[in-house]
């Protein structure tokens, strides 16, 4: 029988009580995408979302790049023969493979960003939603290279 994951999660929560680990240092440092065209996908995060190319390097064959906007952070490792990703109309049709789902930028304002994005040419993936549970709206969006990206925002 399997567990329902709020009793998963209640059973692992962590516990004040518990002695300090180093783990307790543990944070979000930056999110990598391995993508087969570098520079069309440095271009896209710097002209549609504003990103700052932050610093540049090869890696072998492949070129690299750290992308910056404020506490965002993304890594793009580029070239070689990197298979291209599935693409989705709607976001329930993302939920059948095992990978990587998306990574999530907080906005203040959804409708904002979305009617800026859609000036630069940014479609959504689906339409914007509300999930009750955690207190957010959201929408979807996706990269040149079909990586998925949610933004978040306050209900």
């Amino acid at each position: 029988m399997t567990a329902e994951p709020t009793s998963i999660a209640s059973s692992i929560r962590y516990r004040p009580n518990e002695a300090m680990t180093a783990l307790d240092n543990l944070r979000h440092d930056h999110v990598a995408l391995r993508v087969s065209d570098y520079e069309g996908t440095v271009a896209w995060y710097t002209h549609k979302l504003g990103f700052h190319v932050d610093k540049v390097w090869p890696f072998g064959e492949l070129k690299l790049a750290y992308l910056s906007r404020g506490s965002a952070k993304i890594e793009i490792l580029g070239g070689g023969d990197a298979a291209p990703q599935p693409r989705f109309d709607e976001i329930g049709a993302s939920f059948g493979g095992e990978r990587l789902h998306h990574f999530c930028l907080a906005v203040d304002d959804l409708d904002a960003v979305i009617e800026e994005l859609a000036r630069r040419d940014v479609s959504l993936v689906g339409e914007p939603f509300v999930v009750d549970e955690i207190g957010r709206r959201l929408a979807f969006v996706e990269d040149n290279s079909g990586n998925l990206i949610e933004l978040s925002a306050p209900r």
